[in-house]
């Protein structure tokens, strides 16, 4: 992946166990280190920091303190461990006295929100997690705990414990704001003409006839669809043997319902509609799917074993097992998946979140 993680060394202000990176007149870059040893990795949240040549600023030092001033911010730092006494920043231009300073540690009342992690067992308003957007004029971004990326793409935990923020202070201006965050962790690829459409998805066992006739009903009463998302049922799931455990995990056609699969998704092509697959991807591959042989052999185990494949996306055998399975399944017709995760966010790394990796995967 193409990633630019270092900050142009002139937007750079530093001591021993501190670094101020300036990346625009409103965004900085605030690190406290016990060691001295500073993370210059992209991380999960942060892959681009040098935004080019740095804006105008001004650094002096009287009583102690470190005064770092742009068009937009005025930062004073006692160059000591960051406390609420010794680290705040006037946000300029935001008239209102209660809220354009910013204090280390500063609880941030005004935010807007970002996004949600899941909405899996959400019943009605749920908490949101903070956003780069605020009626304070001012936002923090916690990248402390993040993983980070290698230069190959693999993803590793932080050597260094330590302080790792970004401050957001645009004041009002939130498009500024949000067009900073995008500069920082990454543009978003545009999405597909299709995905704009009307999607079909319901949660009910539909044969492939039933399906397709459905489509072709959607069509005679003038609604047009361009996706159809294919619920669990695509998969073997009551006919699993219970020594296997649930049925919710799959990756083998249910012929009973879905007799042809390759047919039944060129059918659907045929009429316009990309086609999604439903996955629970937790319990990895097991011996009653047709991919498990295979699967198998790549980690290693012998298929007459009857070894369950563990799901573990830090372990690169396992990836490789993984996408080899969904590719062999996207040759058949699948146009993507729904990675429907929902069993929390532990891996065996630290820190590293299983529903971002598949994500970010995917």
């Amino acid at each position: 992946m193409n990633t630019q993680p270092f900050t142009n060394s002139k937007g750079v202000i530093s001591g021993n166990c501190w670094r101020i990176g300036v990346l625009s007149d409103s965004l900085l870059r605030l690190e406290w280190s016990d060691t001295g040893e500073f993370n210059d990795d992209a991380t999960l949240m942060a892959v681009n920091r040098d935004f080019g040549t740095p804006p105008e600023y001004s650094t002096s030092i009287a009583d102690g303190l470190l005064t770092v001033e742009t068009t937009a911010l005025r930062l004073t730092y006692d160059m000591r461990p960051f406390s609420k006494e010794g680290l705040s920043i006037v946000v300029k231009g935001v008239k209102d006295t209660k809220t354009n300073t910013w204090h280390f540690g500063d609880a941030q009342e005004g935010n807007m929100k970002g996004t949600a992690r899941t909405l899996d067992w959400a019943d009605g308003a749920i908490p949101l997690n903070d956003g780069v957007v605020s009626r304070d004029g001012w936002s923090v971004l916690d990248d402390s705990n993040t993983c980070l990326f290698a230069d190959n793409g693999d993803i590793k935990p932080r050597k260094n414990a330590g302080i790792d923020l970004y401050f957001f202070g645009h004041g009002h201006r939130y498009a500024d704001a949000v067009a900073d965050f995008c500069r920082l962790s990454g543009r978003s690829p545009l999405l597909p003409r299709y995905a704009l459409g009307n999607w079909w998805s319901r949660f009910h066992r539909y044969t492939s006839e039933e399906y397709v006739a459905l489509m072709d009903r959607f069509k005679s009463e003038g609604i047009p669809f361009t996706t159809s998302v294919i619920d669990m049922d695509w998969h073997l799931v009551d006919d699993v043997d219970p020594k296997y455990g649930s049925g919710w995990t799959g990756y083998t056609w249910n012929r009973k319902l879905i007799p042809d699969p390759q047919r039944f998704l060129g059918d659907l092509h045929e009429r316009g509609c990309h086609v999604s697959l439903n996955v629970h991807p937790r319990d990895g591959i097991r011996a009653f799917e047709d991919c498990y042989p295979s699967a198998a052999k790549t980690m290693g185990i012998s298929p007459d074993s009857g070894e369950p494949v563990e799901f573990d996306l830090t372990d690169p055998r396992f990836v490789r097992a993984y996408f080899d399975m969904h590719h062999d399944l996207e040759a058949d017709g699948v146009d993507f998946w729904w990675i429907d995760w929902q069993q929390g966010g532990v891996t065996r790394q630290p820190g590293l979140d299983p529903l971002w990796v598949l994500n970010h995967m995917h």
